[in-house]
């Protein structure tokens, strides 16, 4: 059994550095026409815990963001424009819109990424540095009550994460998030961060959809992956 865990160990971490080098290639490479306005960015995150994987599709457009995540065979779209979260189901058409807490809607910004802020957040908390790869990635930890987070990030000024391992002390669990993909300088129109037409949603302030998560009557069955763009996060 032993081999075969090291076998595993050798294939995740080999996916890595294969996730690395196509990431700092990806986001080293300059885009000639790049489009007036807002920044813009995609990747791709893979989580990675106990419990199996979860792959999420991020596209933004300034502070506007898309993503698409495969839970249990659905799709989950999440939306975020302005004051508005929403999330829906892409099989059923069916989801919420929920008002954000006005200072998530404060911290938006033309030039600041809605998704892929690990480095910020991190560095806000205290995270250290502990070393770098040839002066184009470092690596910084966290540790804290919380437990302990290790990012790899490049070093440039757009300080793209690449990889967050985590380990929550309460509960002794650990989670990998991988990036990939990285592009930026897309030209994405702004319909692509609303729903589409036929999509139906049920619309709640902050507070009613707090009121109802803590009751035992369910919200529509979506869940919010993205909590700090809809209220700060402690």
């Amino acid at each position: 059994m032993l081999w075969r865990k090291a076998s595993i160990r050798r294939a995740r971490d080999s996916l890595f550095f294969l996730l690395l080098a196509a990431a700092i290639t990806a986001h080293a490479e300059e885009t000639s026409t790049a489009p007036e306005g807002p920044a813009s960015w995609s990747a791709l995150s893979l989580r990675r815990t106990d419990s199996g994987v979860q792959a999420t599709q991020f596209w933004s457009k300034g502070p506007m963001l898309r993503s698409e995540t495969v839970l249990a065979g659905h799709k989950v779209v999440t939306l975020v424009r302005g004051e508005d979260y929403v999330a829906y189901d892409a099989f059923s058409r069916r989801g919420i819109s929920i008002k954000r807490h006005p200072d998530a809607v404060a911290r938006d910004a033309p030039e600041r990424r809605p998704f892929g802020n690990e480095y910020e957040l991190l560095l806000a908390r205290g995270a250290e540095p502990v070393g770098d790869q040839d002066g184009r990635v470092g690596s910084f930890r966290l540790t804290d009550d919380f437990g302990r987070r290790e990012l790899q990030v490049t070093l440039d000024a757009d300080h793209v994460p690449l990889r967050l391992e985590v380990w929550h002390r309460n509960s002794n669990q650990r989670s990998i998030i991988d990036y990939a993909n990285w592009q930026n300088s897309l030209s994405i129109p702004d319909s692509f961060f609303e729903p589409e037409a036929d999509v139906e949603l049920e619309h709640l302030s902050l507070a009613e959809y707090l009121a109802l998560s803590a009751s035992p009557e369910p919200v529509e069955s979506i869940p919010v992956l993205h909590g700090d763009l809809l209220a700060p996060q402690p």
